[in-house]
């Protein structure tokens, strides 16, 4: 899958659940639940230093998955990430030498931003994402929805408080896709191993997701 792919996939899917646990088996299962609840994606996050282990191990059992590395914060760990697998690399601002690094390997690269200056300067430094963090505190959908009209050729992830109660707003507002964490991957339902829990959230994301496309389509 070349990086033009993950782009569209990443846009089609409109969802990037954020991994970030505290165990190498609770990501592991995590990006399994994912996977058979058709959501094939996921940003292992490094706050797990064995993420690019993770990375590597479901990547060899679903070469089709886009997993990706979160929280990276510099040039040298973005090597390691994506040479373990990471098809994308996030980080929850903008830092030049990783978006730097990313474009040179040809891999997919989200830098986060907040500001309006921060948006331009992540884009213009060549991020095909920039990643709105954290969300919710910068005034949520209506924000996302200002920062639009003067930046359409932006494409923003939103991250930072989604949950089923915004997520909807967002899409709307005009985010390319969300970065759910905890909302779609609760802590309890990881560690009991709840299967049907994740799936039914996976689908109410989806569902949410779909459903804000056509109406602002519409619109």
């Amino acid at each position: 899958m070349n990086k033009n792919e993950v782009i569209q996939q990443i846009c089609q899917i409109g969802i990037i659940p954020s991994v970030r646990v505290s165990s190498i088996y609770e990501a592991e299962f995590a990006a399994e639940m994912l996977y058979s609840a058709g959501i094939p994606i996921a940003e292992i996050t490094l706050t797990l230093p064995e993420a690019p282990a993770v990375i590597a191990k479901v990547a060899s059992r679903h070469p089709d998955m886009i997993l990706g590395a979160g929280t990276v914060l510099d040039a040298g760990t973005a090597r390691r990430c994506i040479d373990a697998g990471a098809r994308f690399i996030t980080s929850p601002g903008f830092i030049p030498e990783v978006v730097a690094f990313a474009n040179q390997a040809g891999t997919v690269v989200l830098a986060g931003a907040l500001t309006p200056t921060e948006v331009i300067a992540a884009w213009k430094a060549g991020a095909d994402f920039v990643k709105i963090f954290p969300a919710a505190i910068a005034g949520g959908a209506p924000y996302i929805r200002a920062l639009r009209v003067p930046l359409p050729q932006i494409p923003l992830i939103v991250t930072g408080g989604v949950n089923q109660l915004t997520a909807f707003d967002y899409i709307l507002a005009g985010a390319s896709a969300i970065g759910v964490g905890r909302a779609l991957l609760p802590t309890e339902a990881l560690r009991q191993r709840e299967h049907h829990r994740i799936h039914e959230l996976a689908l109410r994301f989806l569902t949410m997701v779909r459903q804000a496309r056509s109406q602002r389509d519409a619109e």
